[in-house]
């Protein structure tokens, strides 16, 4: 019997080894133990399907806006959430993906609930667009990944479309990329806004991110409620129009375009803040130093006002923004609380539309650095969006930038935060994710799993 039973574990064995090496990769880390005695479908790209990951994700509800507030399952909805830029390029390759699940495990412990990441790799290491229109399926599946695992943990995800900076290729890319056709109107970076071949280009990598079907559950990316929020770039700057008129006409095409392929999400710009041409004097009083007379073609109340943007973003660095003032800390704390409530009383009272800071953060490199700012600083941000919430204001969410686990060294920059390295901003963060949590009426999963997480140790 002992020999019979060898022949049997060797023959499934056999079996196992032909579909790897005839289909190519099965990935088998996106599959819970009790999914295994679940019924899986083997897709074309040769790894398993869960049917359990796909009847999870259709079953779930998507993030929605009712004038100044956002939504879920029926109850109002603020989440607290973090920036990890990384996720799709640390799940390319086996030997990094641990790193994904260990940041979002990170990430559910303090009862953070989304997560601001980039959704493009435009001809860099492991790019997703290798050339205009042409992507690396196998970061592709790395997205996929990413989206699953979020949803394992209970996280949804903005995803950032394209990026200002050069960073992962950014707009500087796509100019390159015209350029070298022979197409381009311009060397200028700035005619990523309003070069013709440009704009298609960027409008191809739309369509196939938004319509692409995710290997592992089956779902079109349009189709997935683990997405909250698609953002069509990270900080547009329009240098070479400072009447802001070229980036709105950009942002107008753009937003029209990805709602005509995706109606069911989120969408926001991607902008920092500045208040442009349009703003009132008094608004324009309130950027920062030489961002006074922002000339950067941003226009924030004007950008976030066009219809098919859902909610307006801010970004805040005040170390940075301030540096040339050579400001005390004092003076860095009173603009970080000037920038915030300027901007959630344009949600409230001129957009009506949700105000979200996604990017914050303090520089350890900052001159008289000591890492107690940090914590003042944060919690003065939280504190705003705090009491904005508990009243059903627009201020929704503020994200810190950036989070990553241990052993991430090499993606770490001026702002980056090990949770478990840094005891005190690890419980500010818990604190602020319990007690937004606790605003939210209803019974559902989503508030389950935030109070569950404040039970579970000290907030």
């Amino acid at each position: 019997m002992g020999g019979l039973a060898l022949y049997h574990v060797l023959g499934v064995a056999s079996c196992v080894a032909l579909l790897y090496f005839t289909l190519g990769e099965v990935d088998l880390r996106h599959i819970s133990l009790p999914s295994l005695s679940l019924p899986v479908s083997v897709s074309g790209s040769g790894d398993l399907v869960s049917s359990r990951a796909a009847a999870a994700v259709r079953a779930a509800s998507f993030v929605e806006r009712r004038g100044h507030q956002l939504f879920l399952d029926g109850e109002p909805f603020y989440p607290n959430g973090w920036n990890s830029y990384w996720l799709m390029d640390q799940a390319v390759e086996s030997r990094s993906r641990d790193r994904v699940s260990r940041m979002f495990r990170a990430a559910a412990e303090m009862g953070l609930t989304v997560c601001r990441s980039w959704a493009f790799n435009d001809g860099a290491y492991n790019a997703l667009q290798v050339s205009p229109g042409h992507f690396d399926e196998r970061v592709f599946k790395a997205l996929d990944r990413v989206l699953v695992e979020a949803g394992r943990h209970g996280v949804r995800l903005i995803l950032s479309l394209a990026n200002n900076l050069e960073a992962y290729g950014g707009k500087t890319q796509y100019v390159r990329w015209a350029w070298e056709e022979g197409v381009g109107l311009s060397a200028s970076n700035d005619s990523f806004f309003f070069d013709p071949a440009i704009r298609d280009y960027f409008k191809v990598y739309l369509k196939t991110l938004l319509t692409r079907k995710n290997h592992l559950t089956g779902v079109e990316y349009r189709d997935d409620p683990t997405i909250m929020a698609w953002e069509l770039m990270n900080e547009p700057r329009c240098t070479t129009d400072p009447s802001g008129d070229t980036l709105q006409r950009w942002i107008e095409e753009m937003a029209a375009y990805v709602k005509s392929i995706d109606k069911k999400h989120l969408l926001t710009v991607g902008t920092e803040g500045f208040y442009g041409p349009t703003s009132p004097q008094h608004k324009l009083e309130v950027n920062p130093g030489t961002w006074k007379d922002n000339n950067y073609g941003s226009d924030f109340i004007r950008n976030a006002k066009i219809p098919d943007i859902d909610f307006a973003s801010i970004h805040l660095y005040p170390d940075t923004w301030l540096l040339k003032q050579h400001a005390t800390v004092n003076e860095k704390l009173k603009f970080v609380k000037q920038w915030v409530a300027s901007h959630i009383e344009d949600g409230d009272k001129e957009l009506n539309k949700p105000v979200l800071c996604t990017e914050f953060g303090l520089s350890h490199r900052a001159k008289g650095y000591d890492p107690a700012h940090r914590d003042v600083f944060y919690k003065a941000i939280y504190d705003i969006v705090y009491r904005s919430a508990s009243r059903g204001g627009a201020g929704a969410a503020a994200f810190v930038w950036q989070l990553a686990p241990e052993g991430m060294e090499e993606f770490h920059d001026d702002y980056s935060v090990v949770p478990s390295e840094h005891p005190l901003l690890y419980r500010l963060i818990k604190k602020q994710s319990c007690r937004l949590a606790k605003l939210r009426r209803g019974e559902g999963e989503e508030t389950k799993r935030g109070l569950s997480a404040c039970a579970a140790g000290s907030s």
